[in-house]
């Protein structure tokens, strides 16, 4: 679409860079925050910026003219065949005709190196946020790891019935119930030789021949080890009584946390404070479909967050209860893996962006033509 330029007489008007008129808010975004963060030099960028909406821009005009005519064709084939008075065969075939539908190609594997693992072979849950809300943005990247207590005390894995509500405080009755629900867990995720989880009175490391091992002290006094011991990955000291045990399960990691001073460790079997599970191993943050980003201050509010998240300076506070409260980035997570060497662990979901369609357009920028830029090229140059 075409967009109507104010002239540029004041400070408050577009500027001009080469071919291009950028909105003032934009403009001052790039030129401030964008490139002093990556120190690269403002005459490139738009120089750059201009090249590739040249090259582009007409690519994705092609590209939606072709679209206009295959809906077009599809829709003259309904109206011609009212009540779907058409064959699932006939359909397909006009479809192959047209142009929408391609015959399958040959078999082939994909040959790509160096994937991240999380893509390539670890099988986890994808969230999908708004980027322009810093909060919702950070709390996707941060469930990489999550508390499985919590996670069960808050929903309705656990039933409430039987005096096991939520309530407004702590019911311990529930908090057992959730405690009982995590052994099981654990007894399927990393089961121990010939014994519960549930009957575990104290978890310790053990070292032999510079290897360390998990050993499970029962009720009874027995001590019995992983029913695969090649689960157990690492662990952390935090001080006295105070430590963590690394587990891996399908590629998905494992943290029993045992604190004998926490509220929930002091009160429980083998003082377990927490277990926490590595969850959300990818995140998408989303430039589209649950965005509503168009204008230029808009894009700004995208384009700022999404620098921030990999830069790891993105913050966002908020109020709850009357505290303030404060989201950032996770760190990575270390521990001491059984060979003794250091063990680190992203503390973050691997960050993936979906950038906005080939249709939309945005008037942050006009052309060399008037034209609003679309929104899929000026995303993907930033």
């Amino acid at each position: 679409m075409t967009a109507s330029l104010p002239e540029l007489s004041t400070s408050n008007d577009w500027q001009s860079v080469g071919n291009l008129n950028v909105e003032p808010a934009f403009y001052a975004f790039v030129a401030e925050e964008l490139l002093p963060a990556i120190n690269f030099d403002a005459g490139e960028f738009w120089a750059g910026l201009e090249n590739i909406i040249d090259d582009l821009a007409p690519l994705n005009r092609d590209l939606l003219r072709v679209r206009d005519e295959l809906q077009r064709q599809i829709d003259d084939w309904h109206r011609e065949r009212p009540g779907g008075e058409s064959c699932r065969e006939d359909y397909i075939a006009f479809l192959k005709m047209i142009g929408y539908l391609q015959e399958e190609g040959a078999p082939f594997e994909i040959s790509t190196k160096g994937v991240d693992p999380e893509i390539a072979s670890v099988a986890g849950p994808q969230l999908v946020v708004p980027v322009n809300n810093a909060r919702f943005a950070l709390n996707a990247a941060n469930a990489r790891w999550g508390s499985l207590y919590d996670a069960l005390y808050g929903s309705d894995v656990i039933a409430e019935s039987g005096g096991h509500d939520r309530g407004n405080s702590y019911n311990p009755r529930r908090g057992d119930a959730v405690i009982r629900y995590a052994a099981q867990f654990l007894d399927r995720a990393i089961p121990l030789g010939g014994a519960s989880h549930a009957d575990v009175r104290a978890y310790r490391v053990e070292t032999v021949w510079r290897n360390a091992g998990c050993i499970a002290t029962l009720a009874d006094g027995r001590e019995v080890k992983l029913k695969n011991p090649r689960q157990f990955v690492g662990y952390q000291r935090r001080g006295e009584g105070r430590r963590s045990l690394l587990f891996r399960n399908n590629g998905l990691h494992v943290e029993i946390q045992i604190d004998p001073d926490h509220p929930v460790g002091c009160n429980a079997a083998a003082n377990v404070s927490d277990i926490i599970l590595e969850a959300a191993v990818t995140t998408i943050q989303d430039c589209e479909d649950s965005v509503a980003a168009v204008d230029a201050t808009e894009k700004v509010s995208v384009y700022r967050n999404w620098l921030g998240l990999m830069q790891g300076t993105l913050e966002a506070s908020f109020t709850k209860a009357g505290k303030t409260q404060r989201r950032r980035l996770n760190p990575d997570r270390n521990f001491i893996g059984p060979d003794g060497s250091l063990l680190t662990l992203p503390g973050r979901s691997l960050m993936l962006v979906r950038n906005v369609g080939h249709l939309m357009t945005t008037n942050a920028v006009i052309d060399r033509n008037g034209d609003e830029v679309f929104e899929g090229i000026l995303t993907i140059k930033e």
